[in-house]
């Protein structure tokens, strides 16, 4: 009997040791609300573990000219077997022009199978949104689940590089704000006549908006300068000309109580760079 007992104990902590063996590249499914741009979609997780600290990247995709890449950080709890990651920065996306992505906070937890053959790996759970809302602010993140298989290899790697109009351009700063507040609101409008002009937003080299024509309905974006983030660059890429040159934005800012409006302009030789800093509120004494 005790014979027995001991070998269990074997059987069970090899399994468990086994389980807490997460790193590698792990490829599934995300499911949406079913109003959302992809309902269904892939994913590919690069996934490294040292300690209980996660790290590594996100690649969302449902075909090659729609993707997202992001990276993100986490923690595994071994005692309880969950997984915690937090997405926190997009790297690069291309996606239909009237999808804004969503940030996303995944809890998951480690499964392994008990095939004959073939044991299969799993990480199951769930995913929200921390805000509720995508990168806009405003459009609405509803929660979600995911499923995920470990893989030996990749099976998908969109590009990554920066664009030229980002890096081969000259960043002319149009203005430094000193903000005490940690949301800002931005808006993008067409500064006078709609002549087709097209703009990417980049804040600290990462993509939020890319590709999308100025109109009468603005682009909004949302920054976050804090005692954690205290600066914030965000420049407009003027993609073309329109069909008055140059490409003109205006740019609407709201901080807390206070609000600015800039005049942008972005053509072949330079973007245009509005940079947020954080200053700490003054206090009653």
């Amino acid at each position: 009997m005790a014979r027995h007992f001991f070998l269990y104990i074997l059987v069970f902590t090899g399994i468990s040791l086994s389980a807490q063996n997460i790193n590698g590249i792990w490829k599934g499914k995300v499911v949406m609300a079913p109003s959302g741009c992809f309902p269904v979609y892939q994913i590919e997780l690069q996934l490294q573990l040292a300690g209980s600290h996660i790290t590594g990247t996100a690649y969302h995709f449902s075909d090659s000219s729609n993707y997202l890449k992001e990276n993100f950080e986490g923690t595994y709890n071994r005692d309880s077997n969950l997984i915690t990651i937090q997405e926190i920065g997009i790297v690069t996306f291309k996606i239909k022009e009237d999808c804004v992505p969503c940030i996303k906070t995944y809890k998951l937890s480690f499964h392994r199978g008990n095939g004959n053959v073939v044991t299969e790996e799993q990480l199951r759970g769930t995913w929200s949104t921390p805000t509720g809302k995508a990168i806009d602010g405003k459009t609405v993140c509803e929660p979600g689940s995911i499923v995920l298989t470990r893989f030996d290899k990749t099976l998908f790697k969109p590009e990554v590089k920066l664009p030229p109009s980002l890096t081969n351009r000259k960043a002319e700063l149009v203005k430094e704000i000193k903000v005490d507040t940690g949301n800002i609101k931005i808006d993008f409008y067409d500064n006078g006549q709609i002549d087709g002009d097209t703009i990417s937003v980049y804040v600290n080299s990462m993509p939020l908006v890319s590709n999308r024509m100025l109109k009468t309905q603005p682009i909004s974006v949302s920054v976050r300068v804090d005692q954690k983030k205290t600066v914030q660059e965000v420049i407009m890429v003027g993609e073309n000309l329109g069909s008055i040159p140059p490409n003109t934005a205006l740019m609407i800012i709201t901080a807390g109580t206070k609000r600015y409006q800039l005049y942008l302009t972005s053509d072949e030789q330079k973007n245009a760079m509005v940079r947020f800093v954080y200053e700490k509120p003054l206090t009653d004494k």
